[in-house]
């Protein structure tokens, strides 16, 4: 049974010789080299990756809350569709209609009425069959849901909101006493200005009732919930710090990395980490909508209800998915670059793909290009990467469809670069030195 002959110390080497004072003094200015990481710098290190995980999540509300609550436009533009959707036109017909013949006691009218005035009554209603009173509800529904499809009410409705903005912010923030307020538990928006453009339509179609109607505040609720109250507190602190928290979790992720000892797979864990906090407010949206469309009153219009969860929630649900797409790219673009076996062979199949190409396409050089491209190619693919990143940052409002067609176009700048690269496999150069001295 062999031994190993190293002195105090020693470390055995091939064949079990003990090292020489020079491979000794070697390996020691190796480690010297490449220092171990502390566990402190790898603790802190996963520390920062989880927390800038959970810090996702709300670094997306926080930018939803600053960018479409804050920008009037954006808030108009969210809102402006509302208007033309069938279910929530169907809801405030149903509340306009409900204001409306709330305030015209019909029995009262009729009994002061004149045969003859009566008669007219009965024209302006059309010849509606059965009794009055039901005449005049279906009249002045008719009349509300055909002002709510018009082009009138979707201008009045974009005018209440942009003027309104400012009093949706104070709803959760709990001040403001315009049309958007917080009532107890439900958000609210007061529908007076489309109750007034219905009475003159009624007046102006013969229906002389309806000038008894006062000023009707009638409310349409937007959000309806137990915890409204309690998102106010939420809400004051993601609107302070709005767009600074995504920041912020770059920073800490980005940390995170630095201080791994295998930054590669710390930035595949900390892409992957981001991707799946934000996923996991996604979910989170669709399990709430659920739970808040099933707590609604009876009599609640819950399709209504539901389109504007949806459209309030668009510009979130974008976040999260351009930022899931994000990270998912990121972490395997950081793991194609590694040493790992599979990754290597999905390069070795890249390369050699695009050699084919340039073989079938022929042999002929690519003149300075080719050269040139394989002097600096390091430094072009880096161009590619930062820029498709500058991309996505520039990019006002990227969607998870945006940045896939951002990281196409780079791998396919990327594989353009490969193939005027003279230097590589199948360019048909001799060797990499011999293009680029010819150069």
């Amino acid at each position: 049974m062999a031994t190993s002959a190293d002195g105090p110390g020693g470390i055995g080497g091939p064949g079990d010789r003990p090292l020489s004072a020079d491979e000794r003094a070697e390996l020691a200015a190796l480690r010297r080299r490449v220092p171990g990481r502390p566990w402190w710098r790898t603790t802190l290190s996963a520390l920062l990756i989880t927390l800038a995980a959970v810090l996702a999540p709300l670094g997306a509300v926080a930018v939803w809350i600053a960018d479409e609550m804050a920008d009037t436009d954006r808030y108009v533009a969210t809102v402006a569709p509302l208007a033309r959707h069938p279910d929530v036109q169907a809801a405030v017909t149903d509340r306009v209609t409900d204001a409306a013949m709330a305030k015209i006691d019909i029995d009262s009218l009729l009994s002061r009425v004149a045969p003859s005035d009566r008669l007219r009554l009965e024209r302006a209603l059309g010849g509606l069959q059965g009794p009055i009173t039901s005449g005049i509800r279906d009249f002045v529904r008719q009349t509300v849901a055909n002002f709510v499809a018009s082009d009138a009410f979707a201008r009045t409705w974009e005018q209440l909101n942009r003027q309104a903005h400012a009093a949706f912010t104070g709803a959760l923030t709990g001040s403001g006493d315009t049309a958007v307020r917080v009532q107890g538990d439900a958000v609210v928006l007061d529908l007076e200005p489309v109750v007034a453009q219905v009475k003159q339509r009624l007046l102006d179609r013969g229906l002389s009732v309806a000038s008894v109607i006062p000023e009707v505040r009638t409310d349409y609720t937007l959000v309806k919930s137990k915890d409204v109250q309690r998102a106010q507190t939420g809400f004051r602190v993601l609107q302070v710090a709005g767009n600074w928290l995504p920041v912020v979790t770059v920073v800490l992720a980005a940390a995170g990395v630095l201080l791994a000892a295998h930054r590669r797979r710390a930035l595949v864990a900390a892409a992957l980490g981001v991707a799946a906090g934000v996923a996991v407010l996604g979910i989170g949206l669709s399990i709430f909508r659920i739970v808040y469309l099933d707590h609604l009153p009876a009599d609640t219009n819950q399709a209504a209800a539901g389109a504007v969860y949806d459209q309030m929630t668009r510009f979130l649900r974008m976040t999260v998915r351009m930022v899931v797409v994000l990270g998912v790219l990121v972490a395997v673009g950081a793991w194609l670059s590694g040493a790992g076996r599979w990754a290597t062979r999905v390069r070795s199949a890249w390369e050699t793909g695009i050699g084919a190409v340039r073989q079938a396409v022929g042999p002929s050089t690519t003149g300075p290009v080719g050269p040139w491209v394989h002097r600096y190619r390091h430094a072009l693919r880096w161009v590619v990467v930062v820029g498709a990143g500058l991309a996505v940052l520039l990019w006002s409002y990227p969607t998870g469809l945006v940045v896939f067609w951002i990281a196409l176009v780079a791998v396919g700048v990327l594989a353009v670069v490969e193939f005027l690269d003279e230097g590589a496999p199948g360019s048909g150069s001799r060797d990499g030195a011999a293009g680029v001295s010819s150069a």
